[in-house]
């Protein structure tokens, strides 16, 4: 069963600030910012939500098809896709645009500030859920606006029932658009600030978002993820990373792995723990797409984790 992934691909410069940016911003003086960080590690990575999604679920054995727009620097990117076995059937070339560019500067205590170029990703609604046959799932990741708003219409239109991520995106909502996002959704994924700007922009609670839903997802970091239905809430514990290396995409990671765990049939407490496996071994790695194991390497350590082995 395959998940059509609409969302970013984009290309990730990431910085590392050896210092804290706390330490160099005076906050009375925050009306004229005018500030330089010294970042002496500089990487290029392949990133865009829908890049770093389908990554994740390829890892476990997942089809994921990507669908995004790219621009005229994207071989090195497509020639990456085709080594990890992921289709490039739905990404689409603009003419005369650069691939999505985000450039993020990391500090040491794993605050991030990002800058992003949007380039082809603004024209992504020349893709259309509609031309996409045989999938089981989809998600509705960062994206031009528009187009989000487009996929989660034919995607509840096609009846394919589908993820809600609105991610950095959120704020380009209004109130009456984050609604109709949850009313077309089976499932909204937030984490935890991304929960609280929700609940401000509609005025619901988790508990209203889970009544509306199959399910609302929080995750929280280093504290784990709950699930909230309309029965209640479940709290999923957080898997242990073999080090803290970099943040970068294991947001993603998560929604790698509760897609793949919702293709399996898995119960969603279950899609939920793969999902916070995933970015643990995200987080131990730099870049989005670094982190590999192989699907008995991963239950062994669902196992570790969780005390059991998913069947």
């Amino acid at each position: 069963m395959k998940a059509l992934v609409c969302g970013s691909l984009a290309y990730d410069t990431i910085m590392v600030f050896p210092e804290r940016f706390r330490d160099q911003i005076l906050s009375d003086q925050i009306h004229i910012l005018n500030v330089c960080f010294l970042t002496p590690k500089l990487r290029r990575e392949f990133g865009g939500c829908a890049g770093n999604i389908s990554y994740n679920l390829k890892l476990l054995g997942g089809e994921p098809l990507p669908m995004a727009t790219v621009g005229i620097d994207f071989e090195p990117y497509r020639e990456h896709l085709g080594r990890l076995g992921i289709s490039d059937r739905y990404v689409r070339v603009i003419d005369g645009a650069y691939t999505a560019q985000a450039f993020i500067t990391t500090d040491i205590d794993d605050n991030q500030i990002t800058a992003f170029h949007p380039g082809a990703m603004e024209h992504s609604g020349a893709n259309q859920v509609c031309d996409v046959e045989d999938v089981a799932i989809g998600i509705v990741a960062p994206d031009a606006n528009a187009t989000m708003r487009q996929h989660s219409i034919h995607f509840a239109e096609r009846g394919i029932p589908h993820i809600f991520d609105p991610g950095q995106a959120l704020p380009m909502f209004s109130p009456e658009e984050l609604l109709d996002f949850v009313d077309r959704a089976e499932w909204i994924t937030v984490n935890d600030y991304e929960g609280r700007l929700l609940a401000e922009r509609t005025g619901l609670s988790p508990r209203d978002i889970a009544c509306r839903t199959e399910a609302y997802i929080v995750t929280r970091g280093a504290e784990g993820s709950e699930i909230h239905t309309a029965s209640g809430i479940t709290l999923i514990a957080p898997a242990r990373a073999a080090r803290l290396t970099d943040p970068t995409g294991c947001g993603d990671a998560y929604r790698g792995g509760l897609l793949w765990g919702l293709l399996k049939g898995f119960d969603l407490a279950d899609a939920a723990r793969a999902g916070s496996l995933l970015g643990a071994l995200k987080i131990s790695c730099q870049g989005p797409q670094n982190h590999t194991c192989t699907i008995d390497q991963f239950q062994e350590l669902f196992k570790e984790n969780f005390g059991y082995r998913l069947e």
